[in-house]
């Protein structure tokens, strides 16, 4: 077994783990598909896009929808455009390679260089599509029916899958896969990340905000609690020109709602939920 010696350790732009380090590790050793979980925001689409930049390898993405089927991963055959020319007189009909369109798995496949494919949200497709992708990442060839062809791979894709828990996926998949759970940044984390995209951000804002975010985040009823990705957001709106330097710091303690609190909470009954609280503490 030959393994790229390269190893991932995050880059400038992206804080990972030792934890994650050694999960991308130990998923290229074994060559099986990496399997990432974790709350939505914590990088889980990020790390392969860092992956490929980390290992100066080509990023190819399968983005699934609730409408995705596995073939589309190895290729679609249009039948009605070969009937259509058909029709035309097309001569371009009596090969039937025209009408064949590549898949996502496929164009990893036929990379002369090793790639990077990303799987993103696996779990939004039908459940039986991981099913359906189980020989194909196990051997990493499948069969062309309509030209009677074998595709291999030419060299072995590091394979990253990522899942936000939607659906349980297959014994039969997750037994194929290296699996690695995301765990939310811890407050230590947390800094090193808002240095990365805030390098010349004030001390006394980082620990305001922090506080405000955490606490939110530990609020018992909340339906989603603000992601990573949120708080960058935030914070990137605290510190806009237009915005008063102290606006986290003259904000009304007693006041359960942010400032901005639109970066942080996505739905009308986190709001409600803090309006309560913010009336019951003035009452």
């Amino acid at each position: 077994m030959v393994v790229d010696q390269t190893q991932f350790s995050g880059s400038d732009s992206y804080i990972a783990t030792e934890s994650l380090q050694l999960a991308v590790k130990a998923a290229r050793q074994l060559q099986k598909p990496l399997l990432i979980k974790g709350e939505p925001g914590t990088g889980k689409t990020l790390l392969a896009e860092q992956v490929a930049h980390r290992l100066n390898l080509p990023l190819l993405t399968w983005h699934i929808k609730s409408t995705t089927k596995a073939q589309q991963g190895l290729y679609e055959y249009d039948a009605v455009s070969r009937l259509r020319d058909s029709q035309l007189g097309d001569d371009r009909v009596y090969d039937i390679k025209n009408y064949i369109k590549p898949g996502k798995l496929w164009q990893a496949f036929a990379h002369e260089q090793r790639c990077v494919l990303l799987i993103d949200e696996i779990d939004k497709a039908d459940i039986e599509f991981p099913n359906d992708l189980l020989h194909e990442l196990d051997k990493m060839s499948f069969f062309v029916y309509e030209t009677g062809e074998t595709i291999t791979a030419k060299q072995r894709p590091i394979v990253i899958i990522t899942s936000n828990n939607e659906k349980e996926l297959p014994d039969a998949f997750l037994r194929r896969c290296f699996f690695h759970y995301i765990d939310f940044p811890d407050e230590d984390t947390m800094r090193q990340i808002i240095a990365v995209h805030f390098p010349k951000i004030s001390t006394q804002l980082v620990n305001e905000a922090l506080q405000v975010f955490f606490k939110l985040r530990q609020l018992p009823g909340l339906k989603k609690p603000p992601s990573t990705s949120e708080l960058i957001d935030w914070l990137s709106l605290l510190m806009a020109d237009d915005m008063p330097a102290d606006i986290l710091s003259n904000h009304d303690k007693s006041n359960a709602i942010p400032p901005l609190y639109g970066a942080l909470l996505k739905n009308e009954q986190d709001v409600q939920l803090l309006e309560r609280l913010a009336f019951m503490s003035r009452r």
